[in-house]
């Protein structure tokens, strides 16, 4: 009974903390693509930069919210500039095709 109640704790902790860590995206983020190759962008129109805080973000996440920025300058691709550790720190949002 004890162990039961301390696995059903560990596992509350865990989703409670992992949903706290989740970015919502924007009505169509999801869609938002994300490239670190220059010929993905040529043919594509710039929108605006992305710039993340990558200190106070590397916990949450960066994709989702340059995803959001994206949508939010009016475009469907993020062009990455700037990052660590996978993390995505800067970019250039882009309206393509």
């Amino acid at each position: 009974m004890k162990m039961t109640l301390c696995a059903s704790l560990v596992a509350a902790g865990i989703a409670l903390s992992t949903g706290c860590a989740n970015t919502p995206l924007a009505p169509g983020a999801d869609k938002v693509k994300i490239t670190r190759s220059a010929d993905d962008v040529a043919s594509c129109k710039p929108v605006g930069n992305i710039h993340l805080d990558c200190e106070n973000t590397i916990n949450v996440g960066t994709e989702p919210i340059a995803r959001n920025q994206a949508i939010g300058l009016g475009g469907n691709t993020v062009f990455v500039t700037g990052g660590t550790l996978g993390a995505i720190c800067g970019g250039v949002a882009y309206s393509c095709p």
